[in-house]
């Protein structure tokens, strides 16, 4: 069954990579997803991140399931732990198509979909409605006209708190401009103890979850110490590395390779990973870290776990790859963790970069 949802997703790129999209999730609605074959994950992918339970440390990123549409039907394929969003306040119809371009020489993707989703409201009424079995987190962003960011990411976060099980706080999308200013500085700071304040308020008479900040891989040394100081003093639990990249790396050949937006896949592996491996010398064990970009096989993943990630997630790779993907990853990253003679990731977390 897995090679013919493979076949299919083959067959959706000869639409327009946005309709391909949009059908894909019409599909996973209809309850025509995949199912993992290999039934539960192998047991030494399991691990705890921040107070979560990870059945496997394999998620899907953010910009897949916006609109909390199809979370369900993604775990069943066998994702670990699957991120919906990013959702703002308001809903916004991001910006003009076409915004989402496939790059199938470079096995990339280039996107500027510029937080198009259905809002707020839209989104909780979902996740309420959904069964609550496996680990679901909330993408959280602020609307394009804002007069207050990041006072949108605290309503975003009151809305879904005891919806979601974790949330990220999105302020590295290259598509909404001046959301990467939040990054840094006196914005960083404000934002992330306006978040402190609201989570305090929150956890009085709800039990707490887990806060990650979803960053760019464009970061010198002096940013990421500064995040990471910021994260550390205002409780935040972790940080997700990275979003897409600005950056057009000389190596691309793909017609559409100019075009303006994030850019996503292959390209991103070993930039984001050594960013990745920043951030873990950084933050000496005082951060969980997710580890994001250009993961397409259980190698990448190994990766991204010895260099300092406790989970990874993926989703540009599927792209290409088809559902079957997520399947092949699992086996892959057990079969390397055992043949290091790791018995859990937790073990193998950091290897290439001690402390």
């Amino acid at each position: 069954m897995s090679a013919l949802h493979d076949l299919a997703a083959r067959a959706l790129r000869v639409l327009d990579a946005e309709d391909a999209h949009r059908l894909t999730i019409g599909l996973l609605r209809a309850g025509l997803g995949p199912r993992v074959r290999e039934g539960p994950a192998p047991a030494n992918l399991a691990v705890e991140l921040c107070g979560l339970s990870l059945s496997a440390c394999v998620g899907l990123a953010a910009g897949f399931d916006k609109n909390a549409e199809v979370p369900d039907a993604m775990l069943a394929a066998g994702f670990g732990f699957v991120e919906c969003g990013s959702v703002t306040p308001r809903p916004q119809g991001g910006n003009p198509r076409p915004r989402l371009f496939r790059l199938p020489a470079d096995q990339a993707v280039i996107n500027r979909m510029g937080f198009n989703n259905d809002g707020l409201e839209v989104v909780a009424a979902r996740l309420a409605r959904r069964r609550r079995t496996g680990v679901v987190g909330a993408n959280i962003g602020a609307n394009k006209d804002s007069e207050d960011r990041a006072g949108d990411y605290a309503i975003g976060l009151e809305r879904l708190w005891g919806l979601a099980d974790y949330f990220v706080l999105n302020v590295s999308s290259p598509n909404t401009p001046g959301l990467r200013a939040l990054q840094s500085g006196e914005a960083l700071d404000d934002l992330l103890g306006r978040i402190a304040v609201k989570r305090h308020a929150l956890v009085a008479n709800a039990a707490d979850h887990p806060i990650f900040l979803k960053v760019a891989p464009d970061l010198e040394d002096r940013e990421i110490e500064a995040i990471v100081e910021a994260a550390v003093a205002n409780g935040i639990d972790g940080i997700v590395v990275g979003n897409t990249t600005t950056a057009r790396p000389p190596s691309l050949v793909s017609p559409h390779r100019a075009e303006a937006g994030g850019l996503s896949g292959a390209p991103l592996m070993q930039a984001s990973t050594e960013v990745l491996r920043r951030f873990f010398a950084t933050a000496r064990g005082r951060l969980a870290l997710i580890g994001a970009g250009g993961i397409a096989t259980g190698d990448d993943a190994y990766a991204k776990i010895r260099a300092g990630a406790r989970a990874v997630q993926l989703y540009s790779a599927m792209v290409y790859e088809g559902p079957g993907l997520i399947g092949r990853i699992r086996r892959d990253l057990a079969t390397l963790l055992a043949a290091d003679g790791y018995a859990s990731v937790a073990e193998a977390v950091g290897a290439d970069n001690p402390l």
